[in-house]
């Protein structure tokens, strides 16, 4: 086995390293993106982005680190308790699949649906792009309404 130029950069690739001979990584190694990937109905596959999603005062926080995407590769979608966020991640030079030693990263297009339990105003949402590319999606929750019965006399 031919030793990589990379030892000790990354991790023996899922390998027990307690039962390992040999120190070095394996040259080319197969390896998928560690994003989940979605399959469309179209038949076209797109990653899913991690978010975090948390409740503050009046409002849900939808959190999501987009690294390598400009915000105007980003699309929000609102369909009455479900919010989506998609868009494309490009990679900024052209690398050749033979020359990677390891790829975790999803590059290309990438969608994620987040059902809330309320219904959501489409013209309340809110959404902001950090310069460290933490994409911030704030949803107003919204007051129900009351039904009061009146009664006679």
């Amino acid at each position: 086995m031919t030793p990589s130029p990379f030892h000790g950069i990354f991790s023996a690739l899922g390998q027990d390293l307690s039962t390992k001979t040999s120190d070095a990584l394996p040259v080319h190694a197969e390896s998928e993106p560690m994003e989940e990937a979605i399959v469309h109905p179209t038949g076209k596959q797109a990653g899913q982005i991690a978010v975090d999603i948390y409740e503050l005062d009046a409002y849900y926080i939808i959190r999501a680190p987009i690294a390598g995407v400009k915000l105007s590769d980003i699309d929000i979608e609102v369909d009455d308790k479900v919010l989506t966020i998609r868009g494309a991640r490009n990679p900024s030079d052209d690398i050749p699949k033979d020359q990677y030693y390891l790829q975790e990263c999803f590059w290309g297009d990438f969608e994620r649906s987040i059902t809330l339990p309320i219904s959501i105003d489409p013209k309340k949402v809110k959404a902001t792009f950090s310069k460290d590319a933490i994409l911030k999606v704030i949803i107003p929750k919204e007051e129900k309404v009351k039904i009061v019965r009146i009664s006679e006399g």
